[in-house]
């Protein structure tokens, strides 16, 4: 590891562009760097709860060719403790025994595969994001492709809305029974207009195979001379399980960001008891920010 690069790690890009890299363990490029985001993510997601009952749960979905299939999770009724009940994280018990098994086998082989996290966002306030370069997607697949090992991001129905006609993929509105307006279906995933609609948020991040593997790989030295590497030591042949917390993490620090940004932007004002009510509140007045300040 100090004279070659690995594989399809950060240590060339790094050396390319700093003149040095981190050959123990990776640096700024391993994933031990996300313990602060998940430690940050613990207080998001509090202040979530406590804010607006919102409440972000992550699950393994797909490791390599071994998926749960879509209508197996009900969303509204997934708990912590179903996504904990295993150590690849997958909801469903006899699927995940799949996974398990899976994974094992490339282990064996000295090799890695990847998978996909499916995210929820329940009870998420209707008005977070903002229209053109900070739509809420925009800001949620930033945050979560700065994961290390991501190769891919959905919301919604993601890239199979792609094959769908309008309407088929239209979510169409109602009222219910609170007198609410609801979306009777969620391809949007939560999502329009780069604004949150008040339904549950659905994302998906796909992470790549494990780089580091036991299996005899060609590579190149930092002076430039071919060579052949072996990795050595315990490696996780598949880093998907490890990384729900991580994308929790991510997600819930982006949607308290926005919580945020959108109580400054939008809500702020409603708190002065000496302005008038807001609009849409009883005895409602359209004010400028003008008149606002000289009625205090």
């Amino acid at each position: 590891m100090a004279l070659a690069y690995r594989p399809s790690h950060a240590d060339a890009t790094y050396d390319f562009k700093y003149g040095v890299r981190a050959v123990e363990g990776g640096g700024r490029s391993s994933a031990r760097e996300t313990i602060g985001r998940v430690a940050a993510g613990a207080v998001a997601k509090k202040l979530l709860k406590i804010q607006s009952a919102t409440e972000v749960l992550a699950y393994v979905s797909r490791v390599h060719g071994v998926e749960l299939p879509d209508d197996v999770v009900d969303h509204e009724k997934l708990t912590i403790e179903q996504i904990e009940s295993n150590i690849v994280r997958c909801p469903d018990p006899v699927i995940a025994e799949e996974m398990i098994k899976a994974i094992d086998m490339v282990r064996l082989r000295g090799d890695s595969v990847g998978g996909v996290i499916t995210c929820i966002a329940r009870n998420v306030p209707r008005g977070l994001g903002s229209p053109v370069f900070d739509k809420l997607e925009a800001e949620l697949a930033k945050g979560l492709m700065s994961l290390p090992a991501t190769k891919g991001f959905e919301i919604g129905s993601g890239f199979s809305g792609s094959k769908m006609t309008g309407s088929e993929h239209n979510d169409e509105f109602y009222i219910d029974d609170s007198g609410n307006v609801r979306t009777r279906t969620n391809r949007s995933g939560g999502i329009q207009g780069g604004i949150s609609n008040g339904e549950t948020i659905v994302m998906r991040v796909a992470f790549k195979p494990t780089s580091t593997i036991t299996t005899l790989q060609k590579t190149v030295t930092r002076e430039g001379h071919e060579t052949e590497f072996r990795a050595r030591g315990r490696h996780d042949p598949c880093v998907v399980p490890r990384a729900v917390p991580m994308v929790e993490a991510m997600v819930a620090l982006v949607l308290a960001d926005q919580l945020l940004q959108h109580h400054a932007q939008c809500q702020l004002l409603r708190f002065d008891t000496n302005l008038p009510p807001a609009n849409g509140e009883k005895g409602s007045e359209n004010v400028t920010l003008e008149e606002a300040a000289t009625r205090r």
